[in-house]
């Protein structure tokens, strides 16, 4: 399995309550960054969108790594964690 680094991440609620946030990341041997953007209406329930983070890379290595995600439950739960550790919930939670 390549090592994957994370670059930077963030997550935040929306006006409509959603919860919405990103991790931007790199994998040894592909040629550019990428970054998985993700929503969910109640914290449990995830969709994902993945774009390339800077410059256009390589669109097999793009599509080889999409379908890893979805079968890779450890590597979306790392990606997503990472956005989630990068927030700053819980002040505002109790309100």
């Amino acid at each position: 399995m390549s090592q994957v680094r994370i670059e930077r991440a963030d997550m935040k609620r929306d006006d409509a309550d959603q919860f919405v946030g990103y991790t931007v990341f790199s994998i040894d041997g592909h040629a550019s960054s990428y970054e998985i953007t993700f929503l969910s209406k109640n914290g449990r329930d995830w969709d994902y969108s993945l774009n390339f983070a800077g410059e256009p890379g390589i669109e097999e290595q793009f599509l080889q790594l999409d379908e890893r995600i979805e079968n890779d439950d450890e590597l979306f739960d790392d990606l997503l964690d990472a956005a989630i550790d990068a927030s700053e919930f819980g002040e505002s939670e109790a309100d």
